[in-house]
């Protein structure tokens, strides 16, 4: 057929067949395609092919492709991103996808990165964080050895971990490295606090004593207690010091001076943990950054301001239990915002504002689980045989990691959270240094610590 009678003779089928219902128009090309050859058939397939498939990521407004992929698991969006360079590149550009995964899993969002990639490759990174701390595969162990008798008191601060001991002396260890950074000859150790300068230890002679790194002198001598000292803590801008002790006191001392400017009493029981700690909320009773003092024993946690007036009454007594029936743990966490302990029936936060309480988290009945550290998005706790880590958005276990015969102590300060940012949301670079560290039965020290990122 020449090629001017092919055209009017195509100009006159498609005429017909643009008439045609689809039930005819179907018929009509099934019965082309039964009377085609190989050739005729490959045509059609790759032409069917251009005509059906449309790249509609490729095609659509980035801000509509955008709106799509929100509705998208991570996981699917990592596999879409295998299809092609242009998916790929629209779908890692997709910031909020990728904050809002990485968010889900517990970490924190800098809004101010403007790398439009940069959110991609941080939920790469947490998503092999948390499969490492889902395998027990997150964490690993070291050991700082050097005291020649039991270690009582532990304390940790930016990298350093300090350690008291009955052999009457007290180690700064450099956690990093494991070498000791300066060894000092005190009295016995039952709670220990330090800064770049000074060391403050509590005593069982019923003493705090204040020693000067550098020289290992004592500079001042606390006396006045008539039962050991459990615990201290101190501020250098009010230039006080508090102690808890065993006489069931807490004392308020001028820290330069040395002297004793109050005692406050109200405790039945030894006295185990003293916080202070400015306030962030307000109150009819505070305002914030007014400074707190928290002291806890065995089944009260008190509440007293401290400021200008020494002379403080306390301010609100917190308990889990009026019959006294349920037992406090000894730890304690206060952040101006929240007070969190645990105890039998589990965690209870309280709201710093209201005193009321917040939530009580139930442990597992397979564990007694105690408080080591308390944050935004997740919690440290452990019992006799683990170490374990809780979203507090769900109150679940998603991590647990063994831990040896360590030295147990119902007061609760043989053993003691590391660093405490990452409780907060991890963010790729929070997850380094210590996680836990508790005195052992040979006088070594077992360290937890992060493993870096594979």
């Amino acid at each position: 057929m020449e090629r001017k009678d092919f055209e009017t003779w195509l100009d006159n089928i498609s005429v017909t067949f643009l008439s045609l219902t689809d039930l005819q128009k179907n018929e009509t090309l099934d019965h082309v395609i039964s009377l085609s050859g190989a050739v005729q058939l490959r045509h059609l397939s790759n032409n069917l092919e251009t005509l059906l498939k449309r790249d509609f990521l490729k095609l659509l407004p980035l801000e509509l492709s955008f709106y799509l992929l929100k509705w998208l698991d991570p996981q699917t969006l990592l596999t879409c991103c295998l299809v092609s360079k242009q998916w790929n590149k629209v779908i890692s550009a997709c910031t909020e996808v990728w904050q809002t995964a990485c968010k889900n899993l517990g970490w924190q969002i800098d809004d101010s990165v403007q790398d439009a990639l940069h959110w991609k490759k941080v939920y790469l990174k947490a998503i092999l964080r948390m499969k490492q701390l889902e395998d027990h595969e997150a964490f690993e162990t070291s050991s700082l050895i050097g005291h020649s008798a039991r270690v009582y008191a532990l304390y940790y601060k930016d990298g350093l971990l300090c350690t008291g001991s009955d052999d009457l002396s007290a180690k700064l260890w450099d956690v990093s490295t494991g070498q000791c950074v300066y060894g000092i000859q005190t009295h016995t150790c039952a709670a220990v606090k330090f800064d770049e300068q000074k060391l403050v230890t509590g005593s069982f002679d019923n003493t705090v004593a204040c020693w000067e790194w550098s020289s290992g002198a004592r500079t001042q001598h606390f006396r006045g207690h008539t039962g050991a000292v459990f615990s201290v803590d101190y501020n250098d801008e009010l230039d006080i010091l508090v102690s808890g002790s065993a006489d069931f006191t807490v004392k308020v001392w001028a820290l330069s001076a040395g002297t004793c400017l109050n005692t406050l009493t109200g405790h039945t029981e030894w006295v185990t943990k003293v916080v202070l700690q400015k306030c962030k909320v307000k109150s009819l009773l505070h305002s914030p950054g007014d400074y707190i003092l928290l002291s806890a024993d065995k089944y009260e946690i008190k509440i007293w301001p401290i400021g200008r007036e020494i002379n403080c009454k306390c301010l609100k007594t917190l308990s889990v239990s009026e019959d006294r029936s349920i037992c406090l743990q000894p730890r304690l966490h206060f952040d101006g915002k929240y007070i969190v302990c645990s105890s039998a029936l589990g965690l209870y936060q309280w709201d710093f504002a209201s005193y009321d309480i917040l939530r009580v988290i139930k442990t597992p009945e397979i564990a007694n689980l105690a408080l080591l550290g308390f944050g935004d998005i997740f919690a440290l706790l452990f019992d006799n045989r683990y170490l374990y880590i809780m979203d507090l958005r769900t109150e679940s276990l998603i991590s647990r990691w063994p831990l040896p015969e360590y030295r147990k102590s119902k007061r609760g300060s043989s053993f003691l959270a590391g660093e405490a940012s990452w409780l907060n949301g991890l963010d790729g670079h929070n997850d380094t240094g210590l996680v836990f560290a508790t005195s052992m039965p040979d006088h070594s020290i077992h360290l937890v610590l992060w493993k870096e990122h594979g």
